[in-house]
């Protein structure tokens, strides 16, 4: 995990400038020491004024150490505040939504599909931007050549799991999705060489969860992680697919950060169809065929 974090890290400025800065920031606040998360209200609340900024000036507007807001930047992954301050420019020119308009009470129908719909589609567009392609392939490799899979999730993210569980059993492959944390404990310490675990948590910091992965490790098992970046989770797991969105907190259930999760869902399992070849298009069709024959015919409106 260390060495294709320093190859993230190596991207080159055009590479780094489709990444929306400012909801990673977000999705760390959590992580950051309070005087770090000075700095990130700051950078969230004034984001066009950090470039004109020398980094004296900004740890004397916040309150800070010029120290703090050198350790805020590398715990964001950059080397120094100057790396910081090219990266915020380029993701601030990219046009990358962010999204930060949360429900309220009062609030119209009209204005809950704005809000809602708005904050999806924009978790959508961060996953676009953010998704590492070297370790999507991984994770696509991976599952393809694992001769089970068994998805672990709980909550909400158990939901996600049985999600993933129905498409990827579709594709011929012996699958099960645990989301008893009893179970999934019990079943990771089954497993054996050649089998995967897709692990889903937003945080990734669920000790069941962890458990139960830590198990799978230990039995040879390869674990894809789908979980927030620099997590306990994502640093367990043989490859992680980090998300990092922010969730609106006037909404108690779990939304934007379960369509991403969804979303990259369907991506690796469209990934491992076609890694499968077109003999997997037969037991497809057969899957079809059996959908076919319990539904009511479509009948033809009459002209």
């Amino acid at each position: 995990m260390n060495d294709l974090k320093e190859e993230k890290n190596s991207s080159t400025p055009a590479q780094l400038g489709v990444a929306p800065l400012l909801a990673q920031i977000e999705a760390a606040r959590e992580r950051l020491s309070k005087a770090e998360q000075r700095v990130a209200d700051y950078v969230l609340s004034h984001p066009d004024s950090i470039m004109a900024l020398p980094i004296a000036a900004l740890a004397g507007a916040v309150g800070v150490s010029q120290p703090t807001v050198a350790r805020f930047c590398m715990a964001l992954g950059f080397s120094g505040f100057k790396e910081f301050k090219l990266r915020l420019v380029q993701s601030l020119a990219g046009g990358v939504p962010f999204v930060h308009r949360d429900v309220g009470i009062g609030d119209p129908a009209s204005a809950l599909v704005a809000k809602v719909l708005d904050r999806a589609i924009a978790a959508l567009t961060r996953v676009r931007s953010d998704l590492d392609a070297a370790d999507l392939d991984r994770a696509i490799q991976l599952l393809a050549n694992a001769h089970r899979i068994e998805f672990y999730g709980l909550g909400n993210s158990g939901i996600i799991a049985a999600d993933a569980q129905h498409k990827f059993f579709r594709l011929g492959m012996p699958t099960v999705a645990y989301t008893d944390p009893h179970i999934h404990g019990m079943a990771a310490t089954l497993l054996q060489p050649g089998a995967a675990v897709m692990a889903i948590s937003n945080t990734g910091r669920t000790r069941d969860l962890l458990r139960s992965v830590e198990s799978a490790r230990q039995a040879g098992a390869d674990v894809v992680a789908i979980t927030a970046s620099g997590s306990p989770l994502a640093k367990l797991s043989t490859v992680a697919l980090c998300v990092d969105v922010e969730e609106d907190p006037d909404v108690y259930s779990p939304m934007t950060s379960r369509i991403a999760h969804l979303a990259i869902i369907d991506v690796l399992a469209v990934g491992v169809a076609l890694s499968r070849g077109p003999e997997l298009l037969a037991k497809l069709e057969k899957a079809k065929q059996s959908l076919r024959e319990r539904r009511v015919p479509r009948h033809r409106a009459s002209s």
